[in-house]
C-alpha cells in the first residue's frame, strides 16, 4: 500500500515532493501567486511549451486525486517532465486542499473566478501562460455525485479524443451511464462534449479560459469522489499519459 496517498491533503508535503521532481529534472519550481500564507507553483519547460499540454490540479480542495494523480504521473515520467514542452501547476488551492473544501479561504470557487484578475491566483495563472498556446490543456477534477469516471471535452480541431480517453479510463474504473450530468446532455457515454455559449459563463471556469485563449484541446477529467482513492489517482494518471502519448510531438 502507498501511503503517501493519505497524505494527499498535506500541501507541504507535496511541494516537498514536488521539489524533488524539479531538483531530479532540471526545472525550477517558479512560484506564480501567493495566497494567504500559501505559495503557488509551477513547472515550466526549459524551452517555449508552446504546442505542448497543459496540466493544472488542486482548484478545488476536495478533489485530491488530480493533484496526487499528477504528482504521480510526474514521479514516474522524469524524462517527460525534463524535456517534454509542459506546463504544470501542481495545486491551485492549496488552502482548500489542506482544508478538504471545494472553497478558498474567502469562500469563492475558483474555477468560477477566471473573469477576476483581482485573485491572486487567477491573476498569476493568466500571466504564466499569456505568451504560450498549448496542444491540450488538462483540469483534473472530481466530482462528489458522479456514478463513474466521465469527462469533459472542447476541442477545436478533430478527430475527437473523448471516445478513446473513456476507452482508457474503462479498465480501471467504472464509466458514468447518465444520460444528462449538471445539467449537460451526455454526447455519449461519459463523454460531454459541449458547446461554449459564453452567455452561460457569465462566471467564467478554468477551462473555459483555456479553450478560449490557449489551447485545441481542453479536458476536464472528473473521477467520482466517492470511489477508492487509489482507483481514482490510476485512471487520471493513465489519462495524462495517454494525452502525452497523443500529440504529435
Amino acid at each position: 500500500m502507498d501511503l503517501t496517498l493519505y497524505r494527499c491533503h498535506d500541501y507541504a508535503y507535496l511541494v516537498e515532493r514536488w521539489r524533488k521532481i524539479a531538483r531530479a529534472t532540471g526545472l525550477k519550481m517558479r512560484r506564480f501567486a501567493q495566497t494567504g500564507d500559501y505559495p503557488l507553483y509551477a513547472l515550466v519547460s526549459r524551452h517555449s511549451p508552446n504546442g505542448g499540454i497543459y496540466v493544472s490540479a488542486g482548484i478545488h480542495g476536495d478533489e485530491p486525486a488530480g493533484t496526487e494523480a499528477l504528482l504521480r504521473w510526474a514521479e514516474s515520467h522524469l524524462e517527460a517532465v525534463r524535456s517534454l514542452p509542459l506546463v504544470i501547476i501542481p495545486c491551485l488551492n492549496p488552502w482548500g486542499l489542506v482544508h478538504n473544501t471545494r472553497l478558498d479561504a474567502h469562500h469563492r470557487d475558483l474555477n468560477r473566478s477566471f473573469h477576476l484578475d483581482e485573485l491572486p491566483e487567477v491573476a498569476g495563472v493568466k500571466a504564466l501562460i499569456a505568451p504560450y498556446r498549448f496542444a491540450v490543456a488538462l483540469n483534473l477534477h472530481e466530482d462528489y455525485d458522479a456514478q463513474g469516471f466521465y469527462l469533459y471535452e472542447v476541442s477545436r480541431v478533430t478527430p475527437y479524443w473523448g471516445e478513446s480517453l473513456i476507452d482508457v479510463a474503462r479498465p480501471l474504473i467504472p464509466i458514468d451511464q447518465r444520460k444528462r450530468i449538471e445539467g449537460r446532455r451526455v454526447t455519449v457515454e461519459g463523454v460531454v462534449r459541449p458547446k461554449l455559449n459564453l452567455k452561460r459563463f457569465p462566471m467564467i471556469p478554468e477551462a473555459v479560459h483555456l479553450h478560449q485563449h490557449h489551447s485545441d484541446r481542453t479536458f476536464t477529467f472528473e473521477t467520482p469522489s466517492e470511489f477508492a482513492l487509489e482507483h481514482r489517482v490510476r485512471v487520471q494518471i493513465a489519462l495524462i499519459q495517454e494525452c502525452i502519448c497523443r500529440v504529435p510531438w
